[in-house]
């Protein structure tokens, strides 16, 4: 990957158009991207990754945050462009973020959607063409293209050295964080985890099958109550070994007794069924003496009782004889009766129809009857006429009522339609002004919520700025406090190797020996040698002198660099709340606000937005009332015009119905005669109509009647001198119902049946034999089988239960041999699952280092960045330190994300805190390259042809710059450029080319320089 061009505007500290000709700095292979504290040093590099990938390293990426300059132009649009190389294909990239624009139309402002182009030129031709403007599809294709997430181009490419710093001195958890997120060994972890949940899952299996196993030998111990297996059950838990061969064994144990006690049973029973039909055969006997003594008994007993009923039997039959006989003259008699109830009726039917008719027509016949109604209906047919005009008239004086409630309804309407019209002019404006009001607040509402944000960004900066304040106050006094102790430290260190100097001699003769030669000039005698003073220090003084030295001076270094940091955020801070802001917020701008200042500049926005978006939450509402008010507007005139349509048409008819009306009423004088109406007149006629038609057919009936009964009454007669009664009431009296009859036959044959059933009862031998046998003894016999029958009972109530018990012993045994056999295969899968996710785990004892297995991937990773690492510090340090991958445990920790360094001039291994501020920043700087080897490696050998550093180099003596200088310069091998990110001063004159971001107070700007020469800004 190599960039070639890159465009700012309005981005980051950025207001204008910025370019950045890559191809212009390449060239010299290592370039400096330098500028004062807070112009945008690291938004050049923020531009690059948002290019590439939407979003700015994540450090930098905060919750709504926005990327727009603060110093643009209300009418220029933020974006990206970025032309860069990458598998031989030449790309544009331009991005646009979210962002609030002027409206179109109207007032306030609009958020614009965030927008994405990709081109790539044609190499033969040079020109560019459109690949895709879809946000997903361009990611897609820069990460497939690049062979890298974000997370690992920002590590990669954006070399933070600080972070690479922290990684150095971590401990294994922090560095195994970031080595997992560069690597993506979360599929490791994942299988770590997958496995964790098949060793639970396999195991709550098997401790299922043990439950259910358990619970079936519990079951069996139930049904064993009685046999000696159920004294000693089964005991144990899930997922104790052997439980199987235990249930198993018990089971078989408990199914033998129960076999044994299912054949004692059997034996008893047969003894005691053979007792009970014994005892069953005797009683039988006896029952049947006494059951046939007993209807000996009862047959004489009967015969007394028929013998008493004799003559009532004769009474019975006599009765039957004569009914017989009087049923020949019953349809006779029932003629007669029907006749003389029709009679009857008549009569008085002709009695009632009489009562009500004149006094003058009581005797009268049903032919006068029947002339006077003729008479009548002729008069009511000369009525009909009458009667239709009569209902016409009815008819019209219901319309008329109609017309009039029309006509007072329709003025009614009028008259409220005249008062709402008159007052529609002043509602109309009324709602129009409503209307208009809460448009304008809406405007208002968008651009104070424009200026609120940065209102409320300057009022966060300004309490920054007075709590990094104090923090600036206290880092100069802990900088003044360690330079103190670093020159008291130096100057101690210095007396203390003068005065060792001094008596260097003496030290020296301490080590002389007779006959030995001297270290200094051979001599193997020693006539005088030098004396140590009382002020002499030995070696080991000086040396921890010299640590105290260096450990002061460390500490002033840090302390800098704390001073250093915090004053940036102070700057970062103070420059932020005197960014532009609006001419309204009551500040001269030159001045710097204080936090209550621009407080209250925020409250007062905030209760500004607050009523101008209430007022606007109401446009809606208006402009609905406007148009319902319309609405009705047009709905009225329509009413009224409708109104006065209708009062017009309604004036003609009812002339129409006065002149109807005028003809009908002669008419109706005509019929109605002395009754109040027509209808009147015409229903009292049909009522006296009604009434002689009544009257005259009673008469017809009652005549009639009379002839009947008198035939009725000579047939009776006829018809029981022929039966042979005297009269026919004596045939009336001999008459009986159904009923009696049927109940007196039934007694005679009752009587009849009773007597043959007597005499064959006492013709039988048996019941004659029986006679003459002594009384039966049922009681001793039932005693004794009741005695075998509850002996029988027991004996197979023990043989059912005793082989209910065994074969639920079988079941369940059966059901515990399935459950064994189905819980072999889970068992085996559960020890082969966990022996697996232990391992990984780092659990297991042949897990000798404890280590995981997303550890190990990571160990391997950290194992080959530490080699890559080593072949660049070995050069920085001149040969001394070497990066090496640890195993070792750390306490109680898991082993494998060990980093320690080997110090050649000792030939120790130590810890890589122990390291130097220069040395730990060359070290994490080698490890940062040997890191981005290995990653692109991993990413599939995408060539990196453009690399950033981010700061560090002040930390560095001249001749470590020097060799850290010349490894990067060997970076440049097949035309690579790594671009420096520094404030070392130094650095500007050993690196000609060289990118400046000048910070401005309308923005920052950037400006190209080769060899000391402005290219361009």
């Amino acid at each position: 990957m190599r960039l070639h061009r890159l465009e700012i505007t309005a981005f980051g500290p950025f207001a204008t158009t910025q370019t950045v000709d890559f191809d212009a700095l390449s060239p010299a292979g290592l370039f400096l991207l330098h500028g004062p504290t807070g112009a945008g040093k690291t938004s050049v590099l923020d531009a690059v990754c948002f290019a590439l990938y939407g979003s700015v390293p994540g450090a930098r990426q905060t919750p709504g945050g926005s990327l727009r300059s603060d110093h643009a132009a209300v009418g220029t649009s933020t974006e990206v462009l970025l032309e860069l190389t990458v598998g031989e294909r030449r790309l544009e990239i331009t991005r646009r973020p979210a962002q609030q624009r002027p409206k179109k139309r109207g007032g306030g402002f609009t958020t614009e959607k965030a927008q994405t182009w990709l081109r790539e030129r044609d190499p033969a031709t040079g020109e560019w063409t459109g690949l895709s403007k879809s946000h997903q599809e361009i990611g897609e294709e820069i990460t497939q293209l690049l062979g890298m997430s974000r997370d690992q181009f920002c590590q990669v490419v954006l070399l933070p050295q600080g972070d690479f710093a922290r990684f150095l001195r971590a401990d294994a958890e922090a560095r195994g964080k970031l080595l997992g997120r560069l690597f993506d060994t979360r599929r490791f972890a994942a299988v770590e985890d997958r496995l964790a949940e098949l060793r639970l899952a396999a195991q709550r299996q098997v401790e299922e099958g043990d439950r259910r196993l358990l619970a079936l030998a519990e079951r069996m111990a139930q049904a064993a109550g009685g046999l000696g297996a159920a004294r000693t059950p089964v005991e144990g838990k899930p997922g104790d070994p052997g439980l199987a061969g235990t249930v198993l064994t018990w089971g078989a144990v408990a199914r033998t007794e129960a076999r044994e006690a299912v054949d004692r049973a059997s034996v008893r029973l047969a003894a005691a069924e053979e007792r009970q039909a014994a005892a069953r055969a005797a009683l039988d006997a006896e029952r049947d003496l006494a059951e046939r003594q007993a209807r000996h008994a009862e047959a004489l007993l009967r015969r007394e009782r028929l013998t008493a009923r004799a003559a009532e039997r004769d009474r019975d039959q006599e009765a039957l004889d004569r009914s017989l006989k009087a049923d020949r003259v019953a349809p006779a008699l029932g003629l007669r009766r029907d006749a003389e109830r029709a009679h009857a009726a008549a009569l008085d039917a002709r009695e009632r129809a009489l009562a009500v008719l004149p006094e003058r027509l009581a005797d009268a016949g049903a032919e006068q009857l029947s002339a006077l109604e003729h008479r009548l209906r002729a008069e009511l047919g000369a009525l009909d006429s009458a009667r239709r005009a009569e209902r016409r008239a009815a008819l019209l004086a219901e319309e008329r009522s109609v017309l009039d409630r029309e006509a007072r309804a329709d003025e009614d309407a009028l008259e409220d339609a005249a008062g709402w019209l008159a007052d529609w002019e002043p509602r109309r404006v009324a709602l129009a002004a409503r209307v208009e009001a809460a448009q304008e607040a809406a405007a208002r509402a968008e651009h104070l919520a424009g200026r609120l944000e940065p209102a409320r960004r300057r009022l966060a900066a300004a309490r920054r700025r007075d709590a990094l304040a104090e923090d600036v106050l206290a880092a100069e006094e802990r900088l003044a406090a360690a330079r103190e102790r670093r020159n008291t430290a130096h100057e101690e260190w210095l007396d203390v190797k003068s005065r060792r100097l001094r008596g260097i001699a003496a030290e020296l003769a301490a080590s002389l020996a007779p006959g030995a030669p001297c270290q200094v000039c051979g001599s193997a005698d020693h006539p005088a040698p030098a004396r140590a003073t009382a002020d002499h220090v030995d070696r080991a003084t000086e040396e921890a002198a010299y640590a105290a030295y260096t450990r002061a001076e460390e500490n002033r270094t840090a302390a800098e660099r704390d001073l250093a940091v915090t004053r940036e955020s102070w700057s970062a801070a103070r420059t932020e709340v005197l960014s532009p802001a609006p001419a309204t917020d009551g500040h001269d701008r030159a001045a710097e606000p204080t936090v209550a200042e621009l407080a209250d500049v925020v409250a007062g926005l905030e209760r500004e937005h607050a009523e101008a978006h209430a007022l606007a939450a109401r446009t809606h509402t208006a402009r609905e009332a406007l148009a319902r008010a319309g609405r009705e507007y047009e709905e009225r005139v329509a009413a009224q015009r409708e109104a006065e349509r209708r009062v017009a048409a309604r004036t003609s008819r009812r002339e129409a119905l006065d002149r109807e009306r005028a003809a009908l009423d002669e008419e109706l004088v005509r019929g109605r005669g002395e009754f109040a109406t027509v209808a009147e007149h015409a229903t009292r006629l049909e009522r006296r109509i009604a009434t002689l038609v009544g009257a005259a057919g009673a008469v017809r009936d009652a005549e009639l009647a009379a002839q009947r009964l008198k035939e009725a009454d000579d047939r009776l007669a006829d018809a029981a001198y022929r039966a042979g009664f005297t009269t026919p009431a004596e045939a009336a009296a001999a008459l009986l119902g159904d009923t009696e009859r049927r109940a007196l036959q039934r007694r005679v044959d009752a009587w009849q049946a009773e007597a043959a059933a007597v005499a064959d009862r006492l013709a039988e031998p048996a019941t004659r034999a029986a006679a003459a046998c002594p009384p039966a003894d049922l009681e001793t016999a039932a005693a004794a089988h009741d005695t075998a029958e509850r002996a029988l009972r027991g004996a197979a109530s023990a043989l059912a239960a005793a082989r209910e018990r065994a074969r639920d012993l079988a079941s369940l045994s059966r059901q515990a041999e399935t459950e064994v056999r189905r819980l072999g295969p889970l068992r085996a899968e559960h020890d082969r699952v966990a022996r697996l996710a232990t391992l990984t785990a780092g659990t297991s004892a042949e897990n000798e280092r404890r280590m995981r297995l997303e550890s190990y991937v990571l160990a391997a990773r950290l194992e080959q960045v530490a080699a890559a690492a080593t072949a660049r510090l070995r050069r920085m340090s001149s040969g001394r330190y070497t990066l090496v991958h640890s195993d070792a445990r750390s306490g109680g920790k898991r082993a494998g994300l060990g980093l320690h360094v080997v110090d050649a001039w000792t030939g120790n291994e130590r810890d890589t805190a122990t390291l130097s501020g220069g040395e730990t920043f060359f070290a994490s700087l080698a490890l940062a390259l040997g890191l981005a080897d290995v990653v692109t490696e991993e990413a599939g050998g995408v060539r990196l042809d453009t690399l950033f550093i981010d700061e560090g180099f002040g930390s560095l003596d001249d001749q470590t710059l020097d060799e850290v200088l010349d490894v990067l310069d060997s970076l440049r091998e097949r035309d690579r450029s790594v671009g420096i990110v520094s404030h070392v001063a130094d650095l500007k004159r050993r690196v000609p080319a060289q990118l400046e971001v000048v910070k401005g107070r309308r923005g920052s700007s950037v400006r190209l320089r080769t060899d000391g020469e402005a290219l361009g800004g």
